[in-house]
């Protein structure tokens, strides 16, 4: 990472070290993979238990209609049942599929409830992460940690170091502290975006003139990339997110130096950001 190179050789020995075990624990797609990505917060824990649930009501209903239909298929048929019943509007049998469905429904629900309030917001977060969606980057700020602002680009292809993954690393990355609560507020400058990190269980619409809130924990160092999961417009596949979760005492150090660097920089409104507010008011 290149605000990592910049913090001096001791430290970019113990940020090389923490690089070599992120690359081992990055949390990306992967080819051919057709379940969930590696459940890496209590969001997204409950989340895949809330899933493996629901597949479980769904494969006892699907088998139970499969065996009736074979019942009656065989039962019934034309050949074993000449004379079908001319019976009709069966109370007991109404009774029971308008009822069991619905018990169905709130089995269901009371978890889904539980885990959307979950998810909503934290009253008690340790830090807070805004990010703001731009077409088609991202930008965040720390207001916890002296204000500083960045934007994250997506790196070409001619750009990418050894083990970055093409289409979802980008030129900085959003820096936060393994096991800390961290509040996310979301918005957006132009159209709507999504902010989405699946290994994380966070998906939040980035909406002009609305700030959204959601929050998330990281349980392990490493790397965690995502993508802007809102049709935004023709660039809508190069916006990726890129986390680096570090320790604590990495995640302060880092602070330190970001300070200094983003502010030497006068990343107040960035210079792409300035040039991009001056295309559209040129148009």
């Amino acid at each position: 990472m290149r605000h990592l190179a910049k913090l001096g050789a001791a430290a970019a020995g113990v940020f090389g070290a923490l690089g070599a075990v992120g690359a081992a624990l990055a949390q990306q797609p992967t080819d051919w993979e057709i379940d969930f990505q590696t459940a890496l917060s209590p969001s997204m824990e409950r989340i895949v238990d809330f899933n493996f649930m629901v597949t479980i009501i769904i494969v006892i209903i699907s088998a139970f209609v499969l065996g009736l239909m074979a019942w009656i298929v065989v039962r019934y048929n034309k050949k074993r049942n000449p004379t079908p019943s001319k019976t009709t509007h069966n109370t007991l049998l109404e009774v029971v599929w308008t009822v069991v469905p619905v018990i169905i429904l709130l089995i269901i629900a009371v978890p889904s409830f539980r885990l959307l309030y979950y998810t909503d917001r934290i009253e008690e977060a340790d830090m807070t992460l805004k990010a703001i969606g731009h077409q088609w980057y991202w930008s965040y700020e720390y207001p916890d940690h002296g204000d500083f602002t960045f934007d994250a680009i997506m790196l070409e292809d001619d750009e990418l170091e050894e083990g970055q993954p093409r289409l979802l690393a980008t030129d900085e990355a959003v820096v936060l502290p393994v096991g800390a609560k961290i509040r996310l507020l979301t918005t957006a400058d132009d159209v709507i975006h999504s902010w989405a990190v699946p290994a994380l269980g966070v998906k939040m619409d980035s909406v002009p003139g609305r700030v959204n809130e959601t929050w998330f924990q990281i349980n392990r160092e490493g790397m965690y990339y995502g993508q802007c999961s809102e049709l935004c417009g023709t660039l809508h596949g190069f916006m990726p997110i890129m986390i680096e979760a570090v320790s604590q005492e990495e995640f302060d150090a880092w602070v330190e130096f970001a300070r200094e660097e983003h502010a030497a920089a006068g990343e107040g409104p960035t210079a792409l950001a300035a040039l991009d507010a001056g295309a559209r008011a040129a148009r």
